[in-house]
């Protein structure tokens, strides 16, 4: 018999109901925070099947949001999410800033942090350990650290992460196969437990099929965000083995979003957003340095959200 994981956190995630929901932050026609429509972002989001909801992500625009506007932000999820699933906090820069937002992460009630890379340094694997240690011990929090950009490891370092009672899980959000597969296989030898892996990429459903592979089923979706109907229907065909809707699903919606979101920078964020607004709910527009879709990507957006739902009812790619 399995035994279950002795993080709370770990135990509720193990078997997801759902894709994890990274909501958009809304703002109003000033620019300032709207935390009603954030609420309701949220709120929707659990109520269509979200797993968990990571508040004040990369999707949420933590590098935009003040320490305030950070704290409002998570309290206002943790609201939202009412206890029936848990929120985890965003938490970054450097480790003196990312220890504060850990902390206001915590006051505002959040289950856990998802820790981003360090703010623009490219730092050896001793001082990413160091970095990454002193945030998991700077709360009560569990962590969740995020491997993208500046902030790759090494097995042996993530090893070192697997050992730590506060580390429970790695985000990839590099996509190196290779370097993936060597370090579950490095935990899975040196540190055996309950330690989680999660599939970090945009997109994350093209990607969907080859980390389920190295048995990797968590995944991030920020098509969630404005068609969870759509997002829910892939992740039970990928957990059920129906290969014939994943096929469909990935050719007929998620591989042209992907073309459509590699037209711009930082359509990542900005394209979802614009996804959120085409569906009914305005949370307003990206702050800067981030930028709009142009009306030709939206229109297209448009389209693609048209043909995913008639791909729902049965219909070809």
């Amino acid at each position: 018999m399995t035994t279950p994981p002795q993080d709370p956190l770990a135990a509720r995630l193990s078997v997801p109901s759902g894709p994890l929901f990274f909501p958009v932050t809304a703002y109003g026609p000033d620019g300032a925070l709207d935390l009603d429509t954030y609420r309701t972002h949220v709120r929707r989001g659990v109520e269509a099947g979200a797993a968990a909801v990571f508040a004040c992500c990369g999707t949420g625009e933590f590098h935009a949001l003040a320490p305030e506007e950070f704290e409002a932000c998570v309290a206002a999820a943790v609201e939202a999410a009412g206890g029936r699933v848990p929120v985890v906090a965003g938490a970054g820069y450097g480790t003196a800033l990312a220890v504060q937002f850990a902390r206001r992460a915590e006051r505002a009630g959040a289950d856990a942090l998802l820790a981003m890379p360090p703010y623009l340094v490219a730092a050896g694997q001793e001082g990413l350990l160091r970095h990454y240690t002193e945030l998991a011990e700077a709360t009560s929090l569990s962590l969740i650290v995020y491997q993208r950009d500046n902030a790759v490891f090494t097995p042996p370092t993530v090893v070192a992460f697997a050992r730590h009672p506060k580390i429970l899980g790695l985000k990839d959000g590099l996509g190196d196969l290779d370097l993936l597969q060597r370090i579950v296989s490095a935990v899975r030898t040196e540190a055996p437990g309950d330690f989680l892996y999660f599939n970090g990429l945009p997109t994350a459903e093209l990607t969907g099929p080859a980390y389920r592979a190295l048995g990797i089923t968590l995944y991030s979706s920020a098509v969630f965000c404005f068609a969870p109907d759509l997002a829910q229907a892939f992740h039970k065909a990928l957990r059920t083995g129906d290969d014939e809707t994943v096929r469909r699903l990935l050719d007929g919606f998620y591989r042209p979003l992907v073309e459509l979101r590699n037209q711009g920078k930082g359509y990542a964020v900005s394209l979802v957003k614009a996804g959120v607004r085409l569906r009914g709910l305005d949370v307003g527009e990206v702050r800067p340095p981030l930028q709009e879709p142009t009306e030709e990507h939206i229109k297209q957006l448009t389209e693609l959200i048209e043909r995913g739902q008639t791909l729902l009812e049965g219909g070809g790619a």
